[in-house]
């Protein structure tokens, strides 16, 4: 059997994980000077504590392992000051507070070059978006269905773009879906208001989307089917499932993978890879 921490261990494995963790950091890598009378390497916990925001004299509380509350911001602030990575940072949040961090919305035009290469490989579509849906990159048989939609909002074109999407049965129940989706990962995130703030243009710009957003479905199934109309070919039906994929840096990104349908989408969606193959 594992072992259960307790409140008091749980205090004192956080005051020695935050004490090694400032001793490993050069003072130099967060723009202090390194000084000549330092008597331990790393930095001191005035420096943890300026570059945290909070007072030295709460910050050394923590350090000893005394019972104070520590709030998600103060542990964000701590985070950064330390430099912590991905899995660094889970284990802070696991240790103060029982529990790993929500999901940041943090927009990047990047993925890593591991991922970008497993997409390319794969035949059939696959769309990579933050949690918020915002594209941030696309593999060659998505970009012949789509175009390349990197730096756009998926929610955003789906609600206010019709021409490429059928509104029927399928359709309908896809955006709840997306919807639901949406309303869950806001929840999940440290800064909502990104998140909130396309809600609120949706809103205004489509009536479906609001009578969605206000019917507070969530956790919706990551898998289903949805409709392109192509102009050339007409309609694909699309079956696609999302995986999570936590990324070096620690966001977190959907990538949904699509697959047409047995028989004619398949047959239109080949057709589509290749003209667009040759062009």
């Amino acid at each position: 059997m594992g072992l259960v921490m307790n409140s008091a261990s749980k205090r004192t494995e956080l005051a020695s994980f935050l004490r090694i963790r400032r001793s490993r950091l050069a003072p130099s890598t967060v723009g202090l000077p390194d000084g000549t009378r330092r008597r331990t390497p790393g930095l001191r916990r005035e420096e943890v504590a300026l570059l945290a925001g909070v007072g030295v004299s709460w910050y050394t509380w923590l350090e000893q392992g005394r019972d104070i509350h520590v709030s998600e911001g103060v542990l964000e602030r701590l985070s950064e000051a330390l430099r912590l990575d991905h899995a660094e940072r889970s284990h802070l949040f696991e240790l103060a507070q029982g529990r790993s961090p929500r999901h940041a919305a943090v927009s990047k035009e990047i993925i890593s070059d591991t991922l970008q290469h497993t997409i390319d490989a794969h035949p059939n579509p696959i769309v990579v978006t933050t949690t918020r849906w915002d594209v941030v990159a696309l593999n060659a048989p998505a970009l012949a269905l789509w175009g390349d939609r990197r730096g756009t909002n998926s929610l955003w074109f789906f609600f206010t773009d019709s021409s490429h999407e059928p509104r029927g049965s399928e359709a309908s129940a896809h955006a709840r879906n997306m919807v639901a989706r949406f309303r869950y990962e806001a929840g999940r995130a440290v800064d909502r208001a990104p998140f909130d703030q396309l809600a609120s243009q949706l809103a205004e710009r489509s009536r479906e989307f609001r009578a969605l957003w206000d019917a507070h479905e969530l956790v919706a199934a990551p898998e289903g089917t949805k409709v392109v109309r192509h102009p050339n070919v007409g309609d694909i039906e699309l079956d696609h499932v999302v995986l999570l994929h936590v990324e070096p840096d620690g966001r977190t990104l959907r990538v949904t993978l699509y697959t047409p349908r047995p028989g004619a989408s398949t047959a239109r969606a080949l057709a589509v890879y290749a003209a667009s193959a040759v062009k």
